[in-house]
């Protein structure tokens, strides 16, 4: 019987998305916070960016090869800021901090409407409810919880920066799995593409995954795809319609 449900963080429970003002903020503040701590770039405006975002490529590229994550005192001083040779001893102290600031600034977030209805739900029901999240801060995931006032709903809260697993890994699946002491076949995963939150899941055995239509980032995310990709089990517009499905396939513990 299906009694626990996962879910992605960005993209399914919060709104994400970025553009050029977002970017062009985050720079700023990243240098500002870099000049703060004694660390000057050395460079104009322009070139900061482009170095930048090369290190954020080449961190990605590294991600993709094995579906890992690396923690922020590495992903920082080795892949983000690499070219600009910092002091180690100055920059990793500042690295949690610089990863958090990058995923509240370079990217827009906000709670998906219809979060805690929904969350409410479950729990009425009796569901358990955790959280699966690629993320490259350690504590950016449990901050937006705790400011979106739904860190109580969760059991569990897997991140990828410290199990060292990105979705679709099966890892970070299972390591949730452990934590929240249920098995593959009892669990739903809820998120927004099918390349890490639909394919992840259905290779873990999960008894079903759903995937939320409508986030900025999943199209981007899932242009590679497959004809043969895995498929959800079902697509939903709004996060309630989440509800009405598991009352259908589950009807036992659906409210009386």
């Amino acid at each position: 019987m299906l009694n626990t449900v996962l879910f992605d963080m960005g993209g399914t429970l919060e709104d994400v998305w970025n553009n050029q003002e977002t970017q062009a903020n985050v720079m700023k503040k990243l240098q500002e916070m870099l000049r703060a701590h004694g660390l000057e770039p050395g460079c104009d405006d322009e070139e900061f960016e482009k170095t930048v975002l090369a290190g954020l490529k080449a961190y990605k590229s590294w991600c993709a090869v094995g579906d890992r994550e690396l923690k922020p005192e590495e992903i920082w001083p080795d892949y983000y800021l690499k070219a600009f040779h910092f002091d180690r001893e100055k920059l990793i102290p500042i690295t949690e901090e610089l990863a958090n600031m990058w995923e509240v600034t370079y990217f827009h977030r906000e709670l998906r409407p219809g979060v805690k209805e929904m969350l409410d739900g479950l729990r009425e029901r009796g569901y358990h409810i955790g959280v699966i999240s690629n993320n490259a801060s350690l504590y950016n995931v449990f901050n937006m919880l705790d400011e979106y006032g739904i860190r109580e709903y969760m059991e569990d809260v897997t991140v990828s920066s410290i199990t060292g697993y990105r979705k679709p890994h099966g890892e970070i699946f299972r390591i949730s799995l452990r934590q929240m002491q249920k098995k593959a076949e009892e669990c739903v995963y809820v998120g927004d593409t099918v390349s890490r939150d639909i394919i992840g899941p259905k290779r873990a055995g999960f008894g079903a995954a759903v995937q939320i239509a409508g986030s900025h980032l999943a199209a981007e995310r899932d242009a590679n795809l497959g004809a043969d990709a895995e498929k959800p089990d079902v697509i939903i517009t709004d996060i309630r319609e989440l509800l009405t499905y598991l009352d259908e396939v589950n009807p036992e513990m659906a409210v009386k």
